[in-house]
Formats: C-alpha cells, structure tokens, sequence
C-alpha cells in the first residue's frame, strides 16, 4: 500500500528511537509544546547489561528501569509513543511503520542507535554484558581487583588494556587477531601487562560465572572479566538510508556537531552517529539536538507568518 492511500498523522517531530537520546530529545521537545512521537522497535545497545553506570543520580539502575521512567515523563508532555519500526522512508519525512500505519513530520531525529560487532568466539553472545565486557568506564568498578583480559582485535586494543590497568593490577592481553608492534609490546610490559599470543576460541564458563579463555592451541588462561573495544554499526535495517543521509563506513550517521545530517531536517543523536556516547551522553546530546531542532522550528514558524502577512497585505493592497 502506498503512503498516499495510507492514513496519516502529521507531527512537528517524529523520533526513531526510544533509547537515551531520544526520549530526552523527545522531553524537551514535549516540554517546548512541540507534537512529537517516538518510534522505538525495542533494540536497546545495553539490554543486555543488569545495571548501567556512571549516569548522575541514576548508578547502578538497570538500563530498563530508566527507560520505563522517561518513557512516562515524556507522555506527561503529551509525547505520543509507537512501539513499531519504520519499514520505508520518503520525500517530505513520510515514514511507513511495520504494523501498517504512517506518519509524517516537519523534523526527523535519528536516535536509532547501533549494535556492537563481537567477535566470532564461543560463548561471546551469551556472556555479553555480563563478564564480555566492553567500557572500563561503565564496568570496571565492578571487576576491580579481579582478574582481567582485554580481547586484541585492532589498533585500539592496547590503549584499552592501559586503561583497565587503572582498575587492576591482573590484566591480560590476548592478541587474537591484532598482532602487536615491539613498541606496543614494551609499553604493556612497563605496566605489568602480560601478553598471551594466539587466537581466542572460546569462553570458559562454569556455573554461570567466567572461568578462562580458551585458545585455539588448547591452553586455557584464568580471568574473571574479559574486554573487548568493539565495533560499532548501524542496524542493517535503519532509516537512514532511506531518507538519503551520508553515512560513514560502519552505517552510522554523519552528522555535523549540532546533529545536522547531510539531509536539511533530518537530524540525528547517540550511537546512531557517536560511537562513544555512553547512556549519560546520549541523553545530553539528545537533548543539545531537540533545542536546535526546535529553534529552526521556531524560525520556520517566524518565516510562514511573515509570508502570509506579506500576502495579505498584497491582497488587501489589490482590494
């Protein structure tokens, strides 16, 4: 069915994305007494953590009670929100949804953040979040003092490995698929990092808990906690495409510092185009971009009663 058959409600701002970035861009908006929905497909990056950190006031809570709370502060701002997907994109910000409904916009914020690429290892999916770790900022107050590894899949790695050694003193490099220059390899031993050479084939788990790692060769190596510095990527099935943003290599959005995308009107906020951008700052950027967009609004707004003014001067003038 085509979106000119389909029935269709207009907003001022249509988010696609539920997450951190979006739910406080769409708190704001709501508050600015903008229309706006939030289209979430429920893909969270960090559902698979117990608890997120380092968020003020909010330590420690899990990453879906968060959700459910900004969830109702935003519908107290009369914030409409669609637990659906956008399937199609077009011209004009006319967005179709998976259950069969469309809406159309003024302004489109992509908050749709992205998904970590992990390693082909054994066992890496299910202990995700859990002891397969990836932000020392956000875990490794939990793992403190505990023996760690750091799983080497690219330049990054060993910086990643320097900066766990802050919160412990037991930390591993396992190469993997990143073989290390002399001078990285000097600089780890200086901390007191050991390096173990040799793909990783598997993680050891036994009643529930991470034991070791497994090698390819059949060592295992003991570690309570193991690291990785992923990559990141965008959904395969992002709107992004569809509305005809630049996008860098790994599908994420380029998008200049105030959140403008290379499409005038399609802004974009978090992990959808900062790879880094932790809960605390998805919410912060999220928020940064609602202000822009609803300035341009306001701006926009200025210009059409100008030009209808000026008409009716026109008319009156003709009278």
């Amino acid at each position: 069915m085509s979106m000119e058959r389909m029935e269709t409600e207009t907003y001022d701002v249509a988010i696609i994305g539920g997450g951190a970035a979006g739910l406080s861009a769409a708190l704001v908006l709501g508050r600015a007494r903008r229309r706006v929905v939030v289209i979430d497909a429920g893909m969270p990056r960090n559902a698979p953590s117990a608890h997120m950190q380092g968020f003020i006031s909010r330590d420690g809570t899990p990453p879906g009670d968060l959700l459910e709370a900004a969830r109702a502060e935003v519908r107290h701002y009369g914030v409409e929100i669609l637990e659906d997907r956008v399937v199609d994109a077009e011209a004009g910000f006319a967005l179709r949804l998976a259950a069969g409904r469309a809406v159309t916009a003024r302004r489109v914020l992509l908050a749709t953040g992205a998904v970590d690429d992990l390693p082909d290892v054994s066992g890496a999916r299910e202990r995700w979040g859990r002891d397969f770790l990836h932000c020392p900022y956000c875990h490794g107050w939990e793992v403190r003092d505990q023996a760690i590894g750091v799983l080497a899949t690219g330049p990054g790695s060993v910086q990643h490995a320097h900066l766990l050694r802050q919160w412990t003193d037991d930390v591993v490099l396992f190469t993997h698929t990143h073989p290390l220059t002399v001078e990285e390899r000097a600089t780890l031993d200086a901390r007191g990092i050991a390096v173990v050479d040799g793909a990783v084939e598997r993680l050891v788990v036994s009643e529930d808990r991470l034991r070791a790692i497994g090698l390819a060769d059949g060592r295992t190596v003991p570690r309570d906690a193991l690291f990785i510095r992923p990559a990141l990527r965008a959904h395969a099935d992002g709107p992004a495409a569809a509305l005809g943003c630049e996008l860098l290599a790994d599908g994420l959005v380029r998008a200049d510092a105030d959140g403008r995308t290379s499409v005038p009107g399609v802004w974009a906020a978090g992990n959808a185009v900062n790879p880094r951008a932790q809960v605390i700052t998805a919410a912060g950027e999220g928020s940064a971009v609602a202000i822009a967009i609803n300035t341009e609004l306001v701006q926009e707004d200025v210009d059409a009663t100008m030009r209808r003014q000026a008409g009716a001067g026109v008319e009156r003038a003709l009278a």
